[in-house]
């Protein structure tokens, strides 16, 4: 699929198929994740693939009941890393690139993912301490977003986005 039209067709999608996502595709999104930007090509992040039903069920618990995280075949799920950021960039570093780089990432996988004919949806809404512990409470991480992905079980309308001269300024 072409670039603009990979941008244009993803959407947020809370339904899916039960079709498994083949591991082949795995990697690729995977392997487009490895390549995204980052801070000083830090990659100051970790990517938790989640394909357990019983750890996706507590996933989605985390997530205040989104019931629909348990219902994908796949869930990724980014945290940043903020000392290996801060180790190079001190206060800055910690607190915001490590942050960057986890969202940079999570953005190419869902873009990845539409490429490759499957669907996702971004979820930021979790209790940190729940997430960190349905991954085996790894320290010092910080949980960025949870993404659920699989074949699409729905085709929502694209929604309306705002004017880019509400949202560009040239000086």
């Amino acid at each position: 699929m072409e670039f603009f039209d990979v941008v244009k067709k993803r959407h947020s999608v809370r339904a899916y198929s039960d079709k498994p996502v083949e591991k082949d595709k795995i990697q690729k999104i995977l392997e487009a994740v490895n390549q995204a930007p980052s801070s000083g090509n830090l990659q100051a992040y970790e990517i938790f693939v989640i394909k357990d039903e019983g750890k996706k069920k507590a996933l989605a618990q985390a997530t205040f009941s989104q019931n629909f995280v348990a219902e994908a075949p796949i869930v990724l799920v980014f945290c940043a890393n903020p000392e290996r950021s801060k180790n190079r960039y001190g206060k800055r570093g910690g607190g915001l690139y490590n942050i960057q780089d986890a969202t940079i990432a999570a953005s190419y996988s869902q873009l990845a993912a539409t490429a490759l004919g499957l669907s996702s949806v971004w979820v930021g809404a979790f209790d940190d301490s729940e997430v960190l512990k349905v991954l085996g409470s790894p320290k010092d991480l910080l949980p960025v977003a949870i993404v659920p992905m699989g074949y699409p079980g729905e085709e929502p309308e694209p929604r309306s986005r705002k004017s880019l001269k509400d949202l560009v300024h040239e000086i």
